[in-house]
């Protein structure tokens, strides 16, 4: 078994944000994707499809980057320290929304999980290429329901979010002390030096499967308005606290840590078929808890400059496109991180 957490401080960061975000804070990172193509009052129906592309390819530790000699070294030394190589994160998230009036919102959100993850396991100097393990973990991941209530103002530009995710993807892995498997079907190793150990050696560590097997509480808000003729400002929060764990005997339990999300940022409306948008986002994770969490290496901080565009497609379409660019960093331990993230997405209202 080997200690996968680093590299999903950074991954649970981004792939928390892209399952809470489409009902109004974070997306694909810690993108806020309602603010992208504009917070609806309308009644009705809205479809959205969203794609988060996020390769974890840099170890940092804390607001710098490290080679991957230098984490190596820490072996040399005598130390337990997982060298990985690569994380790469394609999230595809499927929402359905539902609004009976201009004051309340019900929102979906279905990801499908497509992660390539690839590490040295606990190397020493020089690492080389036949150490190198992979694995693909695929499939469905956690869905998160939330609710929107914009009724306290008149001009119905304040909201309000209350919302769970529950534990529907693919979770777990070998217990503490390596001798079982647990969780619902957790991935394995494919290839390299792990993928040959007899289970449970071969499988990926908790933090890096699909689902997390908790059930978290969601709470957020926004508020947004017109800052001049063509300018429109926003601001938003969410924050993700687990409250029940499926992974909860001694020796077997995992907790995912709370997560916050804020943003702000502007749009230029000049042109109502094609704006221009800036945000600025910000992400904190506190560390995973329990005997399958790596606390050392599984808390951070990731501040992202976003710019984008969005456009209508036609009477009830829209679009949008985003890079998200890490301008700030503190990530305990030593992680994975990417040197930038992209986002696309099409909405259709009716």
């Amino acid at each position: 078994m080997t200690k996968n957490l680093p590299a999903a401080t950074a991954a649970t960061l981004l792939a928390l944000a892209a399952g809470t975000a489409s009902a109004c804070a974070t997306c694909g990172c810690s993108l806020s994707t309602d603010a992208a193509t504009g917070y609806s009052t309308a009644p009705g129906w809205r479809l959205s499809l969203q794609y988060d592309d996020i390769d974890q390819s840099q170890l940092r530790h804390g607001d710098k980057p490290i080679s991957t000699a230098s984490v190596a070294a820490i072996n040399d030394a005598g130390g337990d320290q997982e060298v990985e190589h690569d994380t790469v994160n394609r999230y595809t998230t499927l929402g359905i929304g539902w609004s009976p009036d201009e004051d309340w919102g019900l929102r979906a959100l279905v990801p499908w999980i497509d992660r390539g993850h690839s590490t040295y396991a606990n190397a020493t100097n020089p690492v080389t290429d036949d150490q190198l393990s992979t694995a693909k973990i695929k499939g469905l991941g956690d869905i998160r329901l939330v609710a929107t209530w914009q009724g306290l103002l008149e001009e119905k530009n304040l909201g309000l979010q209350l919302g769970i995710k529950l534990p529907t993807g693919h979770y777990g892995g070998p217990n503490a002390d390596g001798t079982g498997v647990v969780g619902r079907h957790p991935a394995a190793f494919k290839g390299g030096p792990l993928s040959t150990n007899e289970t449970p050696d071969n499988l990926v560590d908790t933090s890096l499967q699909a689902g997390t097997g908790t059930t978290d509480l969601i709470v957020g808000a926004y508020y947004h308005r017109a800052v001049s003729t063509n300018l429109d400002a926003f601001v938003n929060g969410q924050y993700q606290v687990a409250f029940a764990n499926r992974l909860h005997t001694a020796g077997e339990d995992f907790r995912v840590g709370d997560t916050a999300f804020v943003s702000f940022g502007a749009r230029y409306e000049a042109n109502p078929e094609i704006v221009p948008q800036l945000q600025v986002n910000i992400s904190h994770k506190s560390a995973d808890q329990g005997a399958l969490a790596d606390n050392p290496d599984s808390a951070g901080s990731v501040v992202y400059l976003s710019p984008g565009v969005t456009g209508t497609l036609g009477a009830h379409v829209q679009a949008f496109a985003f890079v998200q660019l890490p301008v700030a960093s503190h990530l305990v331990g030593y992680q994975l991180a990417p040197r930038w993230t992209g986002s696309a997405g099409v909405s259709y209202a009716f």
